[in-house]
């Protein structure tokens, strides 16, 4: 069983620990933990700004992570998505239960453009997103206050219906 939480800066380790060997190791993405203090400081760089930080565990174990930055403008920018590579895919489905919590967080919340910048190398998550309605946008289209990280390459969109 799969428990989905909201997170604090109490829980910075473990998700230093899940993503940094992700991002470095799995996919050789150039991104240290000093390009990413806002995995330090999820209260203040998520929480504080009417955003959220989610982690889904299993047996106690920190599996997966999602995040949404609220920036305004009835529009959200989804970071952190990651799952441990033995829980990814259908069986379990991680990715599938975070992102749904974060879209059922967005509707609540009152935020219908959804956005998110990832690299190249992640084939999989592409087709994940687009599977669950995202459309890839360019770069060019992304709205001016849009947070843009130096490595995203590849950009996508979602447009929710106003709950």
């Amino acid at each position: 069983m799969i428990n989905i939480q909201t997170l604090n800066n109490t829980y910075s380790g473990q998700v230093v620990n899940l993503i940094l060997p992700i991002q470095q190791v799995e996919h050789n993405i150039p991104v240290t933990l000093q390009d990413q203090p806002d995995l330090l400081s999820i209260e203040g760089f998520y929480q504080q700004g009417g955003g959220q930080f989610w982690g889904a565990f299993k047996d106690g174990e920190l599996i997966g992570t999602i995040a949404l930055i609220n920036i305004g403008h009835h529009a959200g920018a989804i970071r952190k998505m990651f799952v441990k590579k033995e829980y990814r895919g259908k069986e379990l489905a991680v990715a599938q239960q975070l992102l749904e919590t974060l879209l059922d967080y967005c509707r609540r919340q009152g935020i219908t453009d959804i956005y998110l910048g990832t690299v190249e190398v992640l084939k999989a998550a592409h087709r994940f997103y687009e599977r669950n309605g995202f459309t890839r946008i360019a770069k060019a289209a992304l709205p001016p206050y849009f947070p843009l990280v130096h490595v995203d390459t590849l950009f996508f969109h979602l447009h929710l219906a106003a709950a």
